[in-house]
């Protein structure tokens, strides 16, 4: 009976997860209508971009102009009564919003490439290889950091990009095909926002360069939702070609200048192994008599040692050491006794509550992680609130940067004390086991830093958010993952470093 009302338990928790994960769904019965089009987003301050200018696009051809006229024409041969069902449920998938159904589809690649190399004949771990993606082990190996940059990247080339069509947008004031021509009866709502460039184009395009990067033996998947992007808007006659080939031209530039900064951000190093016999021995010196090992059989190498050094976007590495946690406990104080005593209680006595929390939040292997989590929480929020394309990917890339930020300065912490898991003194997990030091938790570095700034753009549900983040880290330790003191810091930790993607927020122009 206990086992029943168990695994009920965690059956309901990931009810909840997909109901979350599917919101947008019921929204195709009515069409997503933003509540604002925020006319004035192209003012607003890019990350990559020095001005919103700084791609150029042609000017379009006037409505009167024969060529767009005969782009009008055409358009009225492929608009309802002459689709598919198919082709009218691709519309009505789209119309949930571009950033909101490309965000989702990069959580759907994250989650289907977390999957850790297995041991070979000879007992070692081979190492994905980007030039081989679909080899075996497979590219990339999304794991959180990996996950959190790439979110990151995608929504910082998405708010860019359109940031930029917004600029576009009004100096050119080209209106939708549906308002030049009534004759056009379109399948999603028309609002004042002008349609040159097409903004589900632009970002449409910045995506795919962004995901291809990351996810690159996925071409074809991601060519194909590129074209079922850009065709809903022709069937739904919502854009011209022309709007839509000058939103890929816009958001192809955009995403190629986002990627200069990637390739320069030292990810390359961060799997650098031998590094780790440094970071040994300034553990020792720092009084740890024990020192994180794996334990895995065969032992596995750490997993990215270095991604503590890849290149932050919130603040710069003099800041990133000035907020790293203090040291934590070291073995046979009297504070790492009590940690170890409590997690020595909760594996004799562990409550079903306790272990639906720590199944619901772990996040492992085939999920798209603690990142893809929040990231999630954040896309549905934005959802909820009606939120325009253009004001989705900014809080999506505040969001997406602090993670990032938050998986850098966690692993930067991690490796700079190499502490022990309670794995090494005789705990048992059933919920994973972390391939790398156990201070602090990433699960609460992770999701403070979520909380912060989704509190922030969404102040009615900070409970909530804060709530979420409590919980997150409270299951590590209900999983038996981690000492308390790597979630009480990590979450001290997260949240200062949300605290900064809030604090630029606030001073990019948007109100």
């Amino acid at each position: 009976m206990k086992k029943y009302i168990y695994y009920l338990i965690t059956i309901l928790c990931f009810g909840f997860l997909l109901s979350c994960e599917n919101s947008a769904s019921e929204a195709l019965i009515a069409p997503y209508v933003p509540a604002n089009i925020d006319e004035n987003a192209g003012s607003w301050k890019t990350f990559i971009l020095s001005s919103p200018t700084e791609v150029s696009i042609a000017s379009p051809a006037g409505t009167n102009d024969p060529t767009y006229q005969k782009e009008i024409d055409s358009l009225k041969n492929i608009v309802a009564p002459n689709l598919t069902n198919e082709q009218r449920q691709i519309v009505a998938y789209w119309g949930a919003g571009a950033v909101y159904r490309w965000n989702e589809l990069a959580r759907e690649l994250s989650a289907r490439y977390n999957s850790a190399p297995a041991a070979n004949a000879e007992g070692k771990y081979p190492v994905p290889d980007a030039a081989n993606p679909l080899a075996d082990p497979k590219f990339p190996f999304a794991n959180p950091p990996y996950v959190s940059r790439a979110l990151a990247y995608l929504s910082v080339a998405q708010f860019d990009a359109l940031v930029s069509a917004w600029k576009y947008k009004y100096q050119f004031n080209r209106q939708s095909p549906s308002v030049v021509d009534k004759a056009i009866k379109p399948l999603l709502p028309v609002s004042n926002l002008p349609s040159y460039p097409s903004e589900d184009a632009v970002v449409a395009q910045a995506s795919y360069v962004i995901l291809l990067a990351m996810f690159p033996g996925e071409g074809p998947f991601l060519r194909s939702k590129l074209e079922e992007c850009k065709n809903a808007r022709l069937w739904a006659g919502m854009n011209v070609s022309s709007d839509l080939n000058a939103g890929v031209s816009l958001g192809g530039a955009v995403a190629a200048k986002v990627m200069v900064r990637a390739r320069a951000d030292g990810m390359g190093a961060a799997n650098n192994q031998a590094a780790t016999a440094d970071m040994i021995t300034r553990s020792k010196s720092l009084g740890f008599t024990t020192v994180w090992t794996s334990q895995e059989s065969p032992a596995r190498p750490p997993m990215l040692p270095t991604f503590g050094n890849v290149k932050t976007w919130n603040f710069d590495r003099a800041t990133l050491e000035a907020i790293r946690p203090a040291i934590p406990y070291i073995e046979g104080s009297a504070e790492f006794k009590k940690d170890y005593e409590e997690l020595v209680a909760i594996d004799k006595n562990q409550t079903r509550e306790q272990a639906a929390i720590a199944n619901f939040w772990a996040d492992g292997p085939g999920t798209y992680t603690p990142p893809g989590h929040w990231h999630r929480y954040g896309a549905n929020a934005g959802f909820e609130a009606k939120y325009s394309e253009v004001r989705m990917a900014r809080m999506l890339a505040y969001l997406g940067t602090a993670e990032m930020d938050a998986g850098i300065g966690c692993w930067d912490t991690k490796f700079y004390y190499y502490s022990p898991r309670p794995q090494q003194y005789g705990l048992k997990t059933s919920v994973g086991l972390p391939n790398f030091p156990s201070y602090t938790s990433g699960h609460s570095t992770f999701s403070a830093a979520g909380a912060e700034v989704l509190s922030a753009f969404f102040p009615q549900k900070t409970s909530t958010f804060n709530s979420y983040a409590q919980q997150a880290s409270d299951s590590r330790v209900y999983g038996l993952i981690h000492w308390r003191l790597d979630c009480t810091m990590g979450l001290k930790h997260g949240k200062a470093i949300g605290q900064y993607a809030v604090k630029r927020a606030s001073q990019d122009g948007a109100l």
